[in-house]
């Protein structure tokens, strides 16, 4: 029976080996409709650390990546996406690796196969250059014009640098991909009279000479396209929001003014969960302003909302609804990210809905009201931008789906009245809460609280050319 049972092992092990895949190479895309060329195939980024040295009077830094990530497959060879002025050098687990680049890909050979399933380090020293700045090459804009939205955003005493949707590997070598989430850690030297701030919290700030290391990181994976660093001269405002959050907003020395709207942020996130019935999804927040005269800016990034400088002397009650768009996708786009970009209508439509539910009350409006001058609008929109949760380009993942997405969750609202839409919307959220969703998933969730079948209603509203009727309001025209 012991010569049987050696046997069968035996037997069984070369069945094993014989069935395991070889090394192949990892897909260089992830086959995304609007971004065809992003993302890598053959692994799962778990962490990103990210060193800069910032040296005033120039535009480059010597910076370098480690991404710690977990094979998927057997891997001979695989990619990052990456746009970085000059790579160095490239180890895998320690071992220098073999490496090209072309287009906005590197591509990187190991000296020895990843096994699948394995955790694997990748570290790349490279160059940064803050005046290395092209459009996304989905973009087209006419001949003769500029792409108006800048990536690096250099300031008179330091820089910052907004990613979405696809410039996060303008930055750092990455899977830059908003379903691929991963832990953050940056690590930024200066001069001591600078100040560097990035997502999550500070953990450490140490002083070499005239130069001190901030290192800040995140508890939570986020997307790559939501990280934010910056550099500059700041005045700290700290603030204790709800349950003792940590709210710690940064402003430019140079600017007079802005602290009287920075601190109603602790207000903002305690009407916000109120609203929601959810608890705040980070473990800090704050607001950056950014001196440049990049004015139109403002966007959200996890656990730091980022504006122009400009926008704090601008009226209270035209800055405080932007400041809750920005603030709610900590909920949806940060903590809940999209899965593709098909999905950006989960972060954007969400953002505007409760933008204009607060600007409602802030006005002592209707909801209904705010909304109506969004209905009256629709037409239009999805004539330039298509439906919100299928844009017709890669820019309208930046405006397309605002109005459009916030019309689809108030037309759910009023179908099936406030109890039931907010128990969506908090049954969601806590599903994929740190996590990526796609539309479906919001679909199927919304069939599962409500009861009933919504999948017609939904895809009319999401995917139709034309605008729907809007329940309980036949008098609105589109």
């Amino acid at each position: 029976m012991r010569v049987l049972l050696i046997a069968a092992a035996v037997m069984l092990g070369v069945a094993g080996t014989a069935a395991a895949a070889p090394p192949t190479t990892g897909a260089p895309n992830l086959g995304d409709r609007l971004f065809p060329d992003l993302g890598n195939g053959g692994y799962d980024a778990q962490s990103y650390d990210v060193s800069y040295d910032y040296r005033p009077g120039v535009t480059t830094m010597d910076s370098s990546v480690v991404m710690r990530a977990r094979a998927t497959q057997a891997l001979s060879s695989f990619s990052l996406d990456a746009l970085v002025a000059k790579i160095g050098s490239v180890t895998v687990d320690g071992r220098p690796a073999a490496f090209r680049t072309a287009g906005e890909k590197l591509f990187v050979t190991p000296a020895a196969p990843v096994r699948d399933h394995a955790l694997f380090d990748v570290r790349i020293e490279y160059t940064s250059d803050r005046k290395l700045d092209p459009p996304s090459p989905t973009v087209r804009v006419p001949p003769g014009m500029d792409w108006p939205i800048k990536a690096w955003i250099n300031t008179p005493d330091g820089f910052g640098f907004m990613g979405q949707p696809d410039r996060a590997h303008l930055f750092f070598p990455a899977n830059d991909y908003p379903g691929d989430k991963a832990r953050f850690t940056f690590r930024v030297t200066t001069p001591s009279d600078l100040t560097a701030v990035a997502n999550g919290s500070l953990v450490s700030k140490d002083l070499s000479g005239d130069r001190t290391t901030y290192v800040w990181r995140t508890a939570s994976d986020i997307p790559t396209d939501i990280t934010q660093v910056a550099v500059g001269k700041f005045r700290e405002i700290d603030q204790t929001g709800p349950h003792g959050l940590p709210v710690q907003s940064f402003l430019p020395a140079s600017l007079t003014g802005g602290d009287d709207l920075v601190r109603q942020t602790p207000a903002q996130i305690a009407w916000l969960e109120k609203t929601l019935g959810l608890p705040f999804p980070f473990q800090r927040y704050g607001v950056l302003g950014l001196d440049s005269d990049y004015d139109g800016v403002a966007l959200e990034t996890a656990t730091m909302s980022t504006f122009a400088a400009a926008t704090f002397v601008q009226p209270a009650d035209q800055v405080t609804p932007v400041m809750v768009h920005e603030l709610t996708h900590q909920y949806f786009g940060d903590s809940v990210s999209v899965g593709s970009w098909d999905d950006m209508w989960l972060s954007e439509g969400h953002a505007t809905y409760y933008q204009m539910l607060f600007s409602a009350q802030q006005r002592n409006i209707t909801f209904a009201d705010n909304m109506k001058s969004l209905y009256a609008e629709d037409a239009d929109q999805r004539s330039t931008w298509g439906p919100p949760a299928h844009m017709r380009n890669a820019g309208a993942t930046l405006v397309g789906s605002d109005a459009a997405g916030a019309l689809t969750l108030f037309a759910l609202h009023e179908l099936v009245g406030e109890q039931t839409f907010q128990r969506i919307e908090q049954t969601f959220y806590t599903q994929f809460h740190g996590r990526s969703a796609h539309t479906q998933d919001y679909i199927d969730v919304a069939n599962r609280v409500a009861g009933r079948d919504l999948t017609s209603f939904l895809t009319a509203w999401l995917y139709g050319t034309a605008t729907p009727a809007m329940p309980g309001h036949p008098d609105w025209k589109a």
